[in-house]
């Protein structure tokens, strides 16, 4: 089992920055790949970004790619997302979710691959 926990989230205009945080405990977060899922009203989750267990290897969705950024600290045991430029369409519940990986470098952008969720935190962007 592994606790995930999200904070940063707030209230900001747009064109300004946020860095959002997930602390993990409970199991070796070397062990885990781990990803960043937004969730808007009326919409579907979806995908942000993913980093694998090292670190080595990541992923941003499109619509973030030049923007955010998301990196790992395996000493803080906490993966974060770099918000800049942020837009009204970034409005959201993001929350971070992991897997445990069985190789160093493997990401997914897939929803169903990740078995553990946070509770999430909101980002609103004004205009």
């Amino acid at each position: 089992q592994v606790q995930l926990l999200e904070s940063g989230g707030g209230l900001v205009q747009a064109g300004g920055s946020l860095r959002l945080s997930c602390a993990a405990s409970g199991r070796p977060f070397s062990l885990f790949a781990m990803a960043w899922f937004r969730h808007a009203p009326g919409k579907g989750r979806e995908f942000v970004a993913a980093i694998s267990r090292s670190g080595e290897s990541t992923m941003h969705a499109d619509s973030v790619k030049g923007r955010f950024t998301i990196s790992r600290d395996i000493a803080k045991t906490t993966i974060y997302l770099q918000m800049n430029s942020l837009k009204p369409e970034d409005t959201a519940v993001y929350s971070c979710a992991a897997r445990i990986s069985g190789t160093t470098s493997w990401t997914s952008s897939f929803i169903s691959d990740y078995g553990y969720w946070g509770q999430g935190t909101q980002v609103t962007v004004s205009s």
